[in-house]
């Protein structure tokens, strides 16, 4: 193999990788020391000229020449007679430069200058895609599906680069069709071994806040921050926004006319509930909205224990907690603040739950009261499964307290 055809060999790896004509010659000049390194014993006496717009490789060996037989690293000295060959009149002492042709290099160097070449290039586009997407962490990227497996889903964008969706990255409703274009957010990027594996996600929070700077003008613009987000992915989410100019309602410009802006986000996240919430210092004030769309009664703040007592109405009571205690559980994680719902007195013909402690454990009592159910109504209003899921209760003994309540309104 001569120089030329190991340019053009190697211009093939260029324009499959896309690599800058600077990077190609630092690649073949570092793959080419390689090979002399391992023939040589060092590189340190070579000049190597690149020039792959030309399909020019030159290798210039540098020795100084020595008394015939007082040679002691053919690196870098030559002896007096071979120095003759090259040229008649040099003398020792004086330094020599001789060209090398690539092919004197032996078969298995330049076959291992090729391989050397191949793995030299797959770094550099590791790096290169490492580095790209590292880039875009928390920015939302569009491909095509290209394999949908039990774990994950794969995606390859414009440039046939691999990504990640794992399967507890993606809404619960997500269906997927090869060939089907998909968005999601950049969410890592991990080197597995000296390859880099993009992972995304379409239940990140960032996910959603995204899609508001796509959809919405003015937050795109800078006319409205995002100040927070919360998300149970597919189900619901918060969206706390702020604007800084008075003429601009910022829920209203995210919401649109009827609906219209927010829209295109709710069928995107397969139809989750986004509640849009003006954002304010005013911490009752933000856990009123935050808990929306619950009528409050009374706050009341407890900052020592980052805690804040919410009560109710006794109809306002499943509104505040929401299905599944979705909504004080989101409400919560938006203020930054352990939320809890009480009602506020006690219907006729209701029980308070602490007059079944002869019955109840204490604990049971309080797991109860914890999410806001402080009496016998309050709790045989529930559903059995969502009672399980709030209170990490067992449906046991969630039955048996059930059927100690309605044994008390039978008689």
């Amino acid at each position: 193999m001569d120089n030329l055809a190991l340019i053009e060999s190697f211009g093939d790896f260029k324009d499959d990788k896309n690599i800058d004509r600077i990077a190609l010659m630092a690649i073949l000049e570092d793959a080419i020391k390689s090979v002399l390194r391992k023939k040589y014993g060092s590189d340190d006496n070579f000049d190597i000229i690149v020039n792959p717009d030309k399909g020019d490789l030159e290798i210039w060996h540098n020795r100084i020449v020595v008394e015939d037989g007082f040679s002691e690293d053919d690196s870098a000295e030559i002896e007096l007679a071979e120095a003759r060959l090259i040229e008649p009149d040099f003398e020792i002492g004086e330094a020599v430069t001789e060209k090398i042709p690539i092919e004197t290099l032996g078969r298995r160097a330049i076959l291992t200058l090729r391989q050397t070449l191949v793995s030299k290039v797959m770094e550099y586009d590791n790096a290169n895609l490492y580095d790209k997407f590292k880039g875009l962490v928390g920015e939302i990227v569009t491909g095509e599906i290209h394999h949908v497996r039990h774990k994950h889903v794969i995606i390859v964008d414009d440039e046939q680069n691999e990504m990640i969706l794992p399967k507890e990255n993606q809404i619960p409703s997500d269906f997927f069709r090869k060939g089907e274009t998909l968005r999601a957010v950049v969410d890592d990027v991990k080197l597995k071994g000296a390859k880099p594996q993009i992972i995304l996600s379409r239940t990140s929070p960032k996910f959603l806040e995204k899609l508001f700077e796509q959809e919405i003008p003015e937050i795109f613009d800078g006319l409205i921050t995002i100040k927070n987000v919360v998300r149970i992915p597919g189900d619901k989410a918060k969206v706390a926004v702020e604007s800084y100019d008075d003429r601009i309602d910022p829920v209203g410009a995210c919401v649109g006319m009827k609906g219209s802006r927010i829209h295109s986000i709710v069928r995107e996240l397969r139809n989750e509930n986004i509640d849009v919430i003006n954002y304010t210092n005013n911490q009752s004030l933000y856990i009123s909205r935050a808990l929306n769309p619950a009528k409050i009664s009374k706050i009341e703040i407890n900052e020592e224990d980052n805690k804040a007592l919410v009560y109710v109405n006794a109809d306002e009571v499943s509104k505040a907690i929401g299905k599944g205690g979705y909504n004080v559980r989101l409400a919560s994680k938006l203020v930054g603040m352990e939320i809890d719902i009480f009602r506020e007195g006690v219907q006729d013909e209701d029980v308070e739950l602490t007059e079944f402690s002869d019955e109840i454990d204490s604990w049971v009592i309080q797991a109860f009261k914890e999410i806001g159910l402080d009496t016998a109504k309050s709790i045989l209003e529930q559903d059995v499964e969502d009672l399980i899921k709030r209170t990490d209760l067992e449906e046991e003994t969630i039955q048996d307290v059930i059927n100690i309540l309605k044994e008390e309104f039978e008689d």
